[in-house]
C-alpha cells in the first residue's frame, strides 16, 4: 500500500506558520503571503450544491461528523466498469447532497441535506492496468518515514469516499448508499469515522481543537483566497480543478501527554494552549517569529512543531489540512486530511522535516496512510471524472 510521512505541524497538526502552496512560486514570496485569518465559513445544515469547478467538500468548513472510506477495485473491474461506477456515484452524490433518496434507496426517510458533502478520489491502484497514463503526476507516493508504524488495515486504497455533514445518521446513511452501489465494482478496505467542533458556543466559526486540547489548524490558508487556490488546486491539464489528498491516522498517546506540564505542552508546539497564539506574541492568526529570543534563548524551540513545519524552513511548502478527532475504544487520535496541489513538493517535504526532529513525535504515531487524486468538480448533467477519462 502507499506509504506516507508522519503528521505534524502545518503538516498534520497545522500549528505551523503557514498553510500550503504549490506549485510554489519562489519561497520568499510565499513567506510574505498574508497570515491566515479566522475561519470564514460556518458549517450549515442546508443543502450544499454538488456542482462547481472543484468538489465543494474540499473547501467546506469542517463538519461535525466525517467518515472516510477506502475501497479496493475488484479483480474484474476494468476501465469501462470504473467509469460506470463513477457515473453511479455521481447520481448518488447529487441526490444525497440535495437531500433526496438515491435510486433504490432502502431507507429514503433518512435522506436529509444536513450540510452533507461528498468528495471522491482515486488511489494509485485505480490507475494500474486501467488508466495508467491518466494518473496525475501530482499524485506521488509518499516515501516511508522512520517514525511511521503503518498498519495495512488503515492504509492504501484504490478509491476513497469522504462524507461529511452535521448529522451522524445522515452521514452514515450516505456512506451505506455509496458503499452498496459500489459492491459490483469494489470492496471496502478500511473506514474511519470521527468528528470536529468548528463553532463556538454562540455558533461563530472557530478553528477547533484536537484531543491534546490544542487549537489545530490555525495556519491554514483560507478558502476564497489566492493563497488557498495556489495551495490546493491542480492548475492545468485534464486534472485541472482537482487536488490530492493524503489521509493519515495518527494515534495519540494521551496518558503520557497528560503527564506533561502546561509549559512542556506549549513548548512542544510553539503555541499557547488557551488561545492558540504563538509563544512569540500576537493572536492565533499572527505568524510565528522564529528569531525571537528571551533570557533562555530562542522562544520557539528548535524541535517545536511550529518551527519544523514553517514554510520558511521548508522551501515555501504549504498544505491545507483538516482534522477529524476519533476515539476507538481506549485509543484516541486524529484522522489528518491534507489537501495540496502536489504531494511531492508540498506534503512530503513538510513531513520529512517533522519526521527528522518534531517534538510531537514522542506522543504521536502514524499508523495509517493513503494518498488519492481528488477528481475535479462537475456541472449539471456531468459525472465525476468525465473530463479526466474522456
Amino acid at each position: 500500500p502507499p506509504t506516507g510521512g508522519r503528521v505534524g505541524g502545518a503538516g498534520p497538526w497545522g500549528w505551523g506558520g503557514g498553510g500550503g502552496a504549490g506549485p510554489p512560486p519562489p519561497p520568499a514570496a510565499l513567506v510574505r503571503d498574508p497570515a491566515p485569518t479566522a475561519p470564514s465559513t460556518t458549517p450549515s445544515t442546508a443543502a450544499m450544491s454538488p456542482y462547481g469547478v472543484h468538489q465543494p467538500g474540499v473547501a467546506a468548513a469542517p463538519a461535525q461528523h466525517t467518515t472516510l472510506v477506502a475501497l479496493d477495485l475488484l479483480a474484474g473491474t476494468d476501465a469501462d466498469a470504473l467509469v460506470r461506477l463513477l457515473k453511479v456515484w455521481s447520481t448518488d452524490v447529487v441526490a444525497l447532497t440535495e437531500g433526496r433518496p438515491v435510486p433504490g434507496d432502502p431507507a429514503p426517510e433518512l435522506a436529509e441535506p444536513a450540510g452533507l458533502n461528498v468528495t471522491l478520489g482515486l488511489g494509485p491502484g485505480a490507475f494500474d492496468g486501467r488508466f495508467g497514463d491518466l494518473r496525475p503526476a501530482e499524485l506521488a507516493d509518499v516515501p516511508p518515514m522512520r517514525h511511521d508504524r503503518l498498519e495495512r488495515r488503515w492504509s492504501g486504497g484504490d478509491l476513497c469516499v469522504l462524507v461529511a455533514g452535521e448529522d451522524v445518521t445522515t452521514v452514515a446513511h450516505a456512506v451505506r448508499c455509496l458503499v452498496r452501489d459500489a459492491r459490483p465494482f469494489a470492496s471496502v478496505r478500511w473506514h474511519q469515522s470521527g468528528g470536529w467542533r468548528s463553532t463556538d458556543r454562540a455558533g461563530a466559526p472557530i478553528t477547533g481543537r484536537n484531543h491534546f486540547g490544542q487549537i489545530d489548524g490555525s495556519a491554514n490558508p483560507q478558502p476564497g483566497t489566492d493563497l488557498f487556490d495556489r495551495t490546493v488546486w491542480i492548475p492545468d491539464g485534464r486534472w485541472a480543478g482537482g487536488t490530492t489528498l493524503v489521509a493519515r491516522r495518527i494515534r495519540m498517546d494521551m496518558a503520557t501527554w497528560d503527564e506533561l506540564t502546561r509549559f512542556e505542552q506549549e513548548r512542544s508546539v510553539g503555541r499557547d494552549l488557551p488561545t492558540g497564539s504563538p509563544l512569540t506574541g500576537g493572536d492565533e492568526f499572527d505568524d510565528i517569529d522564529l528569531l525571537a529570543e528571551d533570557a533562555n534563548g530562542r522562544v520557539i524551540a528548535a524541535d517545536a512543531h511550529a518551527r519544523r513545519s514553517h514554510p520558511s524552513l521548508n522551501n515555501g511548502a504549504r498544505i491545507f489540512r483538516k482534522g477529524v478527532n476519533y476515539t476507538d475504544g481506549e485509543e484516541h487520535g486524529l484522522l489528518f486530511l491534507s489537501f495540496q496541489a502536489d504531494v511531492a513538493t508540498q506534503f512530503t517535504p513538510i513531513q520529512q522535516s517533522l519526521d527528522t526532529a518534531d517534538a510531537l513525535n514522542e506522543w504521536t504515531t502514524a499508523v495509517g496512510s493513503a494518498a488519492f487524486a481528488v477528481l475535479p468538480g462537475i456541472g449539471e448533467g456531468d459525472w465525476f471524472g468525465q473530463r479526466v477519462f474522456t
